[in-house]
């Protein structure tokens, strides 16, 4: 499987890195983190907050999702309040 380079690093490099191959001896040896580190916690999330949201998928225009997603973190959930406060205004029309 060839992996695709990301844009922050050069082709430089990404072409200078040399992965072994891994051997079949070498991947019968391997352990899950949680054997080797059994005190290191897991990193599950816990519970969602009430009220709880439902994934959607959407189709939205490539401009819209750009703006929202160059204000930094929290753009999905500034998308959430503008809809809420849409739903607001527009509840008795």
């Amino acid at each position: 499987m060839k992996r695709q380079k990301p844009d922050h690093i050069s082709q430089a490099d990404w072409d200078s890195v040399e992965s072994p191959k891994l051997s079949e001896s070498f991947l019968a040896g391997m352990k899950p983190v949680a054997v080797l580190y059994p005190d290191m916690p897991s990193r599950v999330r816990g519970p969602q907050k009430a009220p709880r949201k439902a994934p959607v998928s959407l189709r939205i225009d490539e401009s819209t999702i750009k703006a929202f997603r160059s204000t930094g973190r929290g753009w999905q959930t500034r998308i959430n309040e503008i809809l809420r406060d849409w739903i607001r205004e527009h509840e008795h029309a």
